[in-house]
């Protein structure tokens, strides 16, 4: 019984040190985000994931154009070594997602594809 009340009170006391540090590890990357202008979702690499790719395909062009307009505005700040205004950086929104929805439909639909065994959209050629 007091083995329990004590894996229980070293579970509380661990599972708030992880809650702290899941909050200041998303308050530092939200500031940072926030100093070019970016959100969470401009960090996936299209190239790196077939399944980012089809989701950005399948989105609205408008939207594909803001996450480009943002990227390429994160990268000139970068390269002048500067920041966004702060009278800019107060109004971003680096956790506003736009694109995990999309992203949670391929993947079903790919696990779906995999799980009848049917080719994979990239691997598809006309006959």
């Amino acid at each position: 019984m007091a083995s329990q009340m004590i894996k229980g009170a070293f579970y509380s006391v661990g599972k708030k040190a992880l809650d702290w540090v899941a909050i200041t590890q998303c308050t530092l990357v939200g500031n940072r985000l926030r100093n070019y202008g970016l959100r969470y979702e401009d960090l996936y690499d299209q190239t790196d994931s077939l399944d980012v790719q089809e989701a950005l395909n399948r989105l609205p062009p408008e939207v594909v154009d803001a996450r480009n307009q943002r990227i390429k505005r994160a990268m000139d700040l970068s390269m002048k070594h500067d920041y966004l205004p702060k009278e800019l950086q107060a109004v971003q929104t680096p956790f506003r997602s736009y694109l995990q929805d999309m992203l949670d439909l391929v993947i079903a639909e790919r696990k779906e594809r995999e799980a009848l065994g049917a080719t994979p959209l990239n691997q598809r050629s006309l006959p």
